[in-house]
């Protein structure tokens, strides 16, 4: 009887979610990971980043890194203190883009806890430590390696991967892996095609999406199952911008735009150097609050030479208009600033970075827009603000939004429903497995459904949960599942928590007092709280 390779996957994160991007495969010879991204959203998801990883980091042989993006990328440093010390191979882009991400990253963690800690201290709490520091995000960095676009290379023993373009960040790849048995090396490999992040068709800086086809499994994202955009021109994508921008600016107004500090941001900045260039907007300054941001911008001019639609490497930074802020100092001095001005600040949910601060001083305000240009996590102030939220809380402190909440999709560097068929179908025949992560239960379920509409046949199409450990064959139709159980119910991974509920509450207990005709009134109302949580109790 012919031996059967056995090839283990443990979907170790964004199942069922768009965040925490890892994958653990394991062969006979390796154990290694694709992706080893940080969780975004709520508290009870975001807990997962402190909790020990469900594999043992010593253990790992090497890391397939996709792109830069925190959610695929944030936990490396976390990964290196905890015992890795393989190799993380990356493309030349997404090297140095992390060379500051990781850094900023750790920096920012520094920060939030040291403040958490001083609230910790004064409620008697006991302190907290960050997931890493910005000097463990630097020293991670000297295990990555660079690989150049459609070029096999040998990762492991019986491993073979080759990077494509996935046209969704600078450096952004598709990893396609041949993966045979140690003691079995003259067997046909088992292909498989972990997608990444994909990006839309005709995407400002990139080429379209790219990579073989015939595939015995894949494992693609599904952020945007179901959906379909309207395709825009880029002089199309540019007049929905220049309508908020003037309808802000042109009644006294200031814009606040949260924004993805890498290629989201750089993407905003040609657009908005464009517009005031043919003078269909007005030549107000442009603030870009975020120094990573500013990095990243710089990066993007580096690598000019092998970017779409940019006229050059100063095509970026030549605009007079754009003022790039980078101490805190700088930062606070745009507070003086009340209108005629368009604010830039990371981050893009809004969930840390100046953003917040930003929020903070200017929400309560009537003249101010926020737009909103990328998706935002459940959970997260962005998602709560695009609720429909009218008091929000940032830093602890509940802030009236009086601002006009806004939001434009002609910006997203993911692919839409429709192209996530297409390029679904163009990596076929798949024979055995096909899985659909990194998208809610509902973007999947709906990816999986316009898939049977459009013709898909072949294998099965599967919704991994958080924690599943599958194990693949090429002799077996499917993979088999193994028991397992989840750090998180599915059902947690989505939606609000209970965190979330808790601040709501609270804002609405105090609207309730605000609104009390008396202090009488307020009386009987405590006293029928505690009945409550007595009667609870």
């Amino acid at each position: 009887m012919k031996h059967k390779m056995k090839l283990n996957i443990q979907f170790c994160g964004a199942a069922q979610t768009v965040t925490g991007s890892c994958y653990w495969v394991r062969t006979a010879a390796s154990s290694f990971l694709v992706d080893c991204g940080m969780f975004q959203g709520t508290k009870t998801v975001k807990q997962l980043n402190y909790e020990p990883f469900p594999f043992m980091p010593e253990q790992i042989d090497f890391v397939l890194l996709t792109h830069a993006h925190i959610d695929h990328s944030g936990l490396l440093p976390k990964l290196y203190n905890a015992g890795f010390e393989g190799p993380v191979y990356m493309t030349a882009g997404t090297k140095d883009l992390l060379s500051f991400m990781l850094p900023d990253s750790g920096y920012i963690q520094e920060m939030e806890v040291k403040f958490l800690n001083q609230r910790n201290a004064r409620h008697g709490r006991e302190s907290v430590l960050p997931i890493f520091t910005q000097k463990e995000a630097i020293a991670c960095q000297q295990q990555f390696q660079t690989i150049d676009y459609e070029t096999w290379f040998e990762a492991g023993p019986g491993i073979r991967a080759r990077y494509w373009n996935a046209g969704h960040i600078l450096g952004s790849a598709s990893i396609e892996l041949e993966i045979n048995s140690e003691n079995q090396q003259k067997q046909t490999p088992i292909r498989l095609m972990f997608s990444g992040d994909i990006g839309p068709d005709n995407k400002l800086f990139h080429p379209d999406p790219e990579a073989p086809s015939d595939f015995d499994y894949a494992i693609c994202e599904s952020t945007y199952g179901g959906i379909q955009r309207q395709a825009l021109s880029p002089d199309e994508r540019r007049a929905v911008l220049a309508h908020h921008v003037n309808d802000t600016l042109n009644n006294d107004g200031m814009l606040v735009v949260p924004a993805f500090a890498v290629e989201r941001t750089q993407e905003l900045l040609v657009d908005l150097s464009i517009l005031q260039h043919r003078q269909q907007i007005p030549q107000s300054p442009i603030f870009l609050d975020s120094p990573m941001a500013i990095r990243a911008t710089r990066v993007f001019q580096d690598h000019a030479d092998n970017l779409e639609d940019v006229n050059g490497p100063q095509r970026l930074l030549d605009n007079p208009n754009f003022h790039f802020t980078q101490t805190v100092g700088e930062s606070k001095a745009i507070n003086r600033i009340h209108s005629g001005a368009i604010l830039v600040a990371a981050s893009g949910m809004c969930d840390a970075g100046r953003i917040r601060h930003h929020l903070k001083h200017r929400l309560w305000r009537t003249n101010t827009t926020i737009l909103i240009i990328g998706y935002q996590e459940k959970g997260t102030l962005g998602h709560l603000l695009l609720d429909g939220k009218k008091t929000v809380k940032i830093q602890g402190d509940d802030v009236k939004v009086n601002a006009r909440i806004e939001q434009i999709d002609v910006y997203s560097g993911h692919a839409d429903g429709n192209e996530l068929v297409e390029w679904i179908l163009s990596r076929g025949p798949l024979k055995y497995g096909l899985f659909l992560t990194h998208g809610e239960n509902h973007r999947a379920q709906a990816l999986r459904k316009s898939l049977l509409e459009a013709g898909f046949t072949g294998c099965d199409i599967i919704i991994p949960t958080l924690d599943d450990k599958v194990e693949l064959h090429r002799a077996e139709k499917g993979p088999i599942f193994k028991k397992t159980s989840p750090r998180v119910q599915s059902k947690s991974l989505s939606g609000l928590d209970w965190h979330n509920d808790l601040a709501q509450f609270q804002i609405d207990l105090r609207a309730e007092f605000e609104r009390a005709a008396d202090d009488r009134s307020r009386q009987i109302l405590l006293r029928r709280l505690r009945r409550a949580l007595n009667n609870e109790a």
